[in-house]
């Protein structure tokens, strides 16, 4: 049964970020077919066959049995399933085809610009409502790295205090790791070790894993402080509390939470613990209860400096274009690479499953903003797909028109409808390519 709610919390989640992006792109191309005079016949969200609509006017605006997407279908304008035996004849005045090139190239980005202008609103509505919570670096004493882990891996240890990223020094440790910043053409840590000052640079080979598993996060800095203890745990039977600073288990250094864990996990039993309280030093024997655990809690209060940003409307506006730019940068630092082959396709470029499992990982940890900040990041990432020069695509549609402003030649029809029907053809065969990429994943 949990699987089963599990899995329709993760298609509702999908489907409502889904619908609100393929209404805001389609609503762009709508919005300025009808302010050039252009006869749109349909607005559907979802692909045929139509489940149902409504008839208002000269548009029918409906749903459609397929819900990965939606179209506006504007009169005159070719597509990949469209009749050419009308286009000998001369264009009416509400066609699409009888446009000046400049106003059909407006039509034809307006759905790109209508998502990032998304995706600008979102960032920028987030600031405003409910301002942002950045930790100071300099309040964060280093981290844990574990052992062939993925910052291990990429030549982190255990101690080091980040200082910056690509060359550049930050206040916050959320700088860190924008989007802008982990899909760069190079990716390179600042750190104090030991007293010193050294670069970590993160192999390009790495890139992927860091996409799909995660990288450092401000749990990996939490001290290994107590914030309390279970009353009748283990830990709480030998005297151990709330406010004790662990520093060695069976003799070993502990500095970090997660550090603590893990030496917990792997120790052998009893251990003896080694705790600071209130500057002594005190030794405690403690066996874990049958499920490995000693009964305390990690620290929430008084960790880190944490400083709480609120914006006005000027100031939101200048987060919205900070943030879209980066997560731009992002993206298409991340497609650079991919098309480079610097990093893997297959486990970078997801599909339907894997866009819904983020979309509610998202959600579920970031509550509502986490919701609209991964939508924002989706709306980005489709106005960028689209704009690609591959037929079918908006960016497809965009090349044809170049092409014709520039030679003041439209290009042939039957070329443009084969090149149409390749490009959807190329288009199934991805969608088909990540779904079963996605469907592996699933399984391991």
């Amino acid at each position: 049964m949990e699987w089963i709610v599990s899995l329709l919390s993760t298609l509702g989640i999908f489907a409502a970020a889904l619908l609100i992006l393929v209404f805001v792109h389609e609503l762009g191309h709508f919005l300025a077919a009808k302010l050039f005079g252009m006869r749109v016949e349909r607005f559907s969200l979802g692909f045929p066959p139509r489940i149902f609509g409504i008839q208002k006017g000269e548009t029918d605006y409906c749903l459609g049995a397929t819900p990965l997407g939606g179209y506006v279908k504007i009169t005159g304008m070719m597509d990949e399933a469209m009749e050419t035996d009308h286009l000998d004849e001369e264009p009416k005045p509400w066609e699409f085809r009888s446009k000046p090139v400049w106003q059909r190239i407006i039509v034809i980005t307006a759905g790109v610009i209508f998502n990032m202008i998304l995706a600008f609103f979102i960032f920028g509505g987030l600031a405003y409502t409910s301002g942002k919570t950045k930790v100071e670096l300099d309040s964060v004493d280093g981290i844990y790295v574990a052992e062939k882990s993925l910052p291990a891996r990429a030549g982190f240890q255990t101690g080091d205090k980040l200082i910056g990223v690509n060359g550049k020094e930050v206040p916050y440790f959320n700088d860190l790791f924008a989007p802008d910043k982990m899909l760069s053409s190079s990716l390179s840590f600042m750190v104090m070790r030991d007293g010193s000052r050294t670069t970590v640079n993160v192999a390009d080979s790495l890139i992927d894993d860091i996409g799909n598993q995660g990288f450092i996060s401000i749990a990996d800095a939490l001290p290994s402080r107590i914030s309390r203890t279970v009353e009748g745990s283990p830990a709480d039977k030998v005297g151990i509390k709330g406010g004790d600073i662990i520093t060695a288990i069976n003799g070993n250094e502990i500095r970090y939470w997660k550090q603590l864990v893990d030496k917990i996990n792997t120790a052998t039993d009893p251990m003896e613990i080694t705790v600071n309280r209130a500057g002594k030093q005190m030794k405690f024997v403690v066996s874990p209860n049958e499920n490995n655990k000693l009964g305390i809690y990690a620290p929430t209060d008084d960790v880190f400096d944490i400083v709480q940003f609120e914006y006005d409307l000027v100031e939101s506006a200048r987060v919205g274009v900070e943030e879209t730019y980066s997560t731009v940068s992002g993206i298409i630092g991340g497609f650079s690479k991919m098309f480079s082959g610097d990093i893997s396709v297959r486990k970078n470029l997801g599909g339907p499953v894997a866009i819904a499992n983020v979309t509610k990982q998202a959600t579920e940890s970031g509550g509502f903003a986490g919701f609209w900040n991964i939508t924002a990041f989706l709306s980005i990432t489709l106005a960028i797909m689209n704009i690609l020069p591959i037929p079918v695509l908006d960016g497809g549609h965009l090349m044809f028109l170049i092409y014709e402003g520039v030679t003041r030649r439209e290009p042939s029809p039957k070329v443009k409808m084969a090149l149409q029907q390749i490009g959807f053809l190329l288009l199934i065969a991805l969608m088909i390519f990540v779904t079963f990429n996605d469907i592996l994943r699933q399984f391991g």
